[in-house]
């Protein structure tokens, strides 16, 4: 069973890892839409030119930015919230709330403090069936995160996993561990039942290399493993099926294939606890201008093909690698959000302590690093009715 107060804890800050990693911007490449490299423990080219520094930033408990689609579809920020308590407010105006060196600007109402810090270049986390909480460092390790006395703050920082070829994806499934690398995808067991995940297997390899090299895996409903990739590039025709795709595999890793094609870069997806529908972020191109395409969320079912690189978005066609008829045949987003916002990780709210805002959507963006004006840097809610 989940401690409701760590499910509260990972439920407001499992969006903001990444975007969370990335306030110094030199733990990884300067933006999901970029195909840089982030530095590991083994060595990589970082394209941007970044050295990552000692000391990450922390990674904070907070509650979300509210948001409501517009008429146009695009996502608006308002000022409803969720205060990270046992109890649910509802504020109007804003504040600034000082962290460190970093000032956040959150809604009237909200609590934001630091959970842990050092924490290297945080990428995404899980919870094993205990409620511990587990983080995958870029650099090379799987962290994890306990906070048995229920203070909001970890007890201590350990190590379950080292020298991993840049970690991303991480989440448990019948009680074992599973790691997304850039090149594979491993199970750790934890044989002994002592937290020590000594027991190693690859249950999938052979992944392609360099391009956007972060991996984020999920287990359905249906008990798959599914595998998002991105790109190899900002656009191009692809020779791997692999690449701006999400795959579907076996638990054991076998019989992988394609489940929806045509996502330039799905770092996030997420199953909704309600209905048990795939949803996805997705990364939109470079080079068309500050505001085309637009960021999507997806809800992408078997077979469908989202159309990168000929089309974007469901209605653009791609200058370079476009045509007639190019938008045929692709499937249209379900939500449309300014361009280079890097929208990246997707979570749901769950639980009796967000109750009035149960399966919706949260959505962390990393923020732009090509757009003449920055936007993104922040969290948002996209609401739900019906499922």
């Amino acid at each position: 069973m989940i401690r409701p107060r760590i499910w509260l804890i990972v439920c407001l800050i499992w969006v903001v890892v990444v975007a969370t990693a990335c306030v110094s911007s030199s733990d990884d490449d300067a933006d999901a839409e970029s195909t840089g490299a982030v530095p590991t423990a083994t060595t990589k080219a970082d394209a941007s030119n970044t050295t990552p520094t000692t000391n990450a930033a922390p990674m904070l408990t907070m509650s979300v930015e509210a948001a409501v689609p517009s008429a146009s579809g695009t996502i608006e920020p308002v000022n409803t919230v969720v205060t990270a308590t046992t109890t649910v407010a509802i504020s109007e105006g804003s504040a600034t709330v000082t962290i460190g060196d970093e000032s956040l600007t959150v809604p009237a109402g909200y609590t934001v403090n630091v959970f842990a810090d050092g924490l290297g270049a945080a990428r995404f986390m899980a919870l094993d069936d205990a409620g511990v909480l587990f983080l995958t460092d870029a650099r090379g390790r799987v962290l994890r995160l306990p906070d048995d006395d229920n203070d909001g703050e970890v007890d201590d920082v350990q190590t379950v996993l080292d020298g991993l070829d840049r970690p991303h994806g991480i989440t448990f499934h019948n009680g074992d561990l599973y790691v997304a690398e850039e090149l594979r995808v491993i199970r750790v067991t934890d044989a002994d039942g002592d937290g020590s995940y000594e027991t190693l297997a690859t249950i999938i390899d052979e992944l392609p290399e360099d391009g956007h090299w972060s991996r984020t895996i999920r287990f359905g409903p249906d008990g798959k493993l599914y595998l998002s990739i991105g790109s190899s590039c900002n656009v191009c025709t692809e020779d791997d099926p692999h690449r701006a795709a999400i795959w579907r595999y076996n638990a054991d890793g076998s019989n992988g294939e394609p489940f929806a094609i045509g996502l330039r870069n799905a770092v996030g997806i997420a199953f909704h606890p309600g209905t048990g529908e795939l949803w996805a972020t997705n990364n939109g191109r470079d080079g068309m201008g500050d505001d085309v395409p637009p960021e999507t969320i997806n809800q992408p079912s078997e077979g469908e093909d989202f159309g990168w690189p000929r089309c974007h978005a469901g209605t653009i066609v791609d200058p370079d690698f476009g045509g007639d008829n190019a938008c045929d045949g692709v499937t249209a987003p379900s939500v449309l959000m300014q361009a280079h916002s890097a929208p990246l990780g997707l979570t749901f709210a769950t639980g009796d302590q967000l109750a009035p805002f149960d399966g919706h959507m949260l959505v962390a963006f990393h923020g732009s690093w090509n757009r003449s004006e920055p936007t993104g840097y922040k969290i948002v809610r996209i609401p739900f009715e019906n499922g």
